[in-house]
């Protein structure tokens, strides 16, 4: 660790000396900070630069709240405090408000010097600095107006939830800070869940630009780390055996490796990755081990399925055949070629690249042209023994006129994006690739919409894919889903008791 500034010195050695732990197994003791955390503190209150803001994200447990507490108090009755001054901390609920400011209050509580140096009024979630006549106050997004603040310190607690590049109540504080040359702005979070969430973005732009004014820690394990390599679970945990226990980590390390459905949650809270939790369908794991070349669908009984997007969004179509045992299948995407930039900048996903690599056709103008796309898929299904091509019904009546201006019939089948229907095709589709007999083709269109794609449930435990809660695009996948549905049903269609009677008298 470099060598700490005398400024850095005295917010250590305040914490140290005054703050101690508020719960937990050494609840009462002095705390006492970790490298990982001397050595953020020490680049924010260094010498040689002025931080103006710091981003510190690592794996949940690692003592995150605490150190906002910490924090808050050295800014209040601390070496940083500043006469008259507001300082603020923003969570994204009342909760997660409530729990940065009772940790401070416990801290307060349990100290005879911080108690007589500051005010507590619980009601409002405020404390008081009264030597310095320093305001604290908890705020959180789901509260009214945050407008009218002046900061000079603003600390953000699990910034990653935010989603998306832009958030007002983040803004509100951000903006409220320009009274002061000096301002602080820290955020101590999880990672977001992709590269097109504020967190990230704030991240990504601290490491390109590596100026004097932010500081950003980031501790996460590689992309493809093990589930069980300890070495990755240390880059993500730096209090680990400090704050978090050894014994819990390997316990949710040992479920995470038998149970494909929590291997995202772990690789989020406890490697700190950039992941989708929420309910995900596919493990990263799963996905990439069913990567298989699916070789040609000619000679097969193909399934289709199209999922039409809005007019100036992702379009795809997957062609689904079964060979050898394994459910084989082909992706096709179209965007339009005019917003494909925006789209690229948007979501921030190489669309552009991909587009020039041939994973994405672009459609003439910046909506789908619908002829267009008609064509190209009259070309793509052209020889095939396509037995059904299903679709969701949105915006198909504008599509249908078009197969009929190039005469070209095709098995069209609507399929309901409700859970009647896409309740037993994602169970389908699960079966081949949790059981290994799934083949993708490794089409990194397709392998963004699996990473994206999270499912919702019933109360009957039924599930669906949920465009609205997945991080991304998800079209690649729920078009493949519908291709597997059609399978499904062209199977139950197929099958002959008859048949089969005679086959087992046989």
């Amino acid at each position: 660790m470099a060598r700490l500034s005398a400024r850095a010195k005295r917010v250590i050695e305040f914490v140290e000396r005054f703050c101690v732990t508020p719960e937990g197994k050494h609840v009462g003791k002095p705390i006492r900070l970790a490298p990982f955390q001397k050595k953020f503190i020490g680049e924010i209150y260094g010498s040689k630069r002025r931080a103006r803001r710091a981003i510190l994200s690592i794996a949940r447990k690692n003592g995150k709240s605490a150190l906002i507490a910490c924090l808050i108090l050295v800014h209040l009755v601390g070496p940083e405090a500043v006469r008259n001054s507001q300082i603020v901390s923003g969570a994204r609920s009342r909760d997660q408000a409530a729990l940065v400011f009772n940790l401070a209050r416990k801290m307060i509580d349990m100290s005879p010097e911080l108690s007589a140096r500051i005010g507590v009024v619980p009601s409002s979630k405020r404390l008081i600095g009264l030597a310095m006549n320093v305001e604290y106050r908890a705020l959180s997004a789901d509260a009214a107006t945050n407008h009218g603040l002046s900061p000079v310190l603003a600390i953000f607690d699990e910034l990653g939830q935010v989603r998306g590049p832009n958030d007002d109540f983040v803004e509100a504080i951000e903006t409220a800070s320009g009274a002061y040359d000096d301002a602080l702005q820290i955020t101590i979070s999880t990672q977001a869940r992709s590269d097109a969430d504020m967190l990230s973005m704030w991240i990504d732009e601290a490491r390109a630009a590596n100026d004097n004014e932010t500081v950003c820690h980031v501790y996460e394990a590689d992309a493809d780390a093990d589930l069980e390599c300890m070495k990755a679970a240390k880059a993500a945990n730096p209090g680990l055996g400090y704050f978090r226990s050894e014994v819990e980590y390997k316990s949710a390390m040992r479920r995470a490796a038998r149970s494909p459905s929590f291997e995202n949650s772990f690789r989020s809270l406890y490697l700190n990755q950039r992941i989708n939790r929420n309910d995900p369908f596919a493990s990263p794991k799963a996905w990439k081990a069913a990567a298989g070349d699916p070789g040609s669908p000619e000679g097969h009984t193909v399934y289709a399925g199209l999922d039409l997007a809005r007019t100036t969004d992702l379009t795809a179509l997957v062609l689904a055949w079964r060979a050898d045992g394994k459910l084989r299948a082909h992706a096709h995407f179209w965007m339009p070629g005019d917003t494909i930039e925006d789209r690229t900048n948007e979501d921030r996903a190489p669309y552009s690249l991909w587009a020039e690599q041939g994973f994405i056709r672009t459609t003439p103008g910046a909506v789908l042209d619908y002829g267009f796309l008609a064509r190209d898929i009259a070309e793509i299904c052209a020889g095939l023994d396509v037995a059904a091509l299903g679709y969701d019904r949105w915006q198909m009546k504008t599509l249908m006129p078009e197969f009929e201006r190039v005469g070209v019939e095709l098995p069209f089948e609507e399929f309901g994006q409700g859970f009647a229907s896409m309740a037993p095709a994602l169970n389908a589709l699960e079966t081949d690739l949790i059981g290994g007999t799934l083949a993708h083709g490794d089409n990194p269109v397709l392998n963004m919409c699996a990473f994206n794609a999270v499912v919702t449930m019933d109360p009957a435990g039924n599930r669906k894919l949920d465009k609205a809660k997945s991080s991304g695009r998800i079209d690649g996948m729920v078009a493949l889903t519908i291709a597997r549905g059609m399978e499904a049903k062209g199977m139950e269609t197929h099958f002959n008791a008859d048949d089969w009677i005679t086959a087992l008298a046989g």
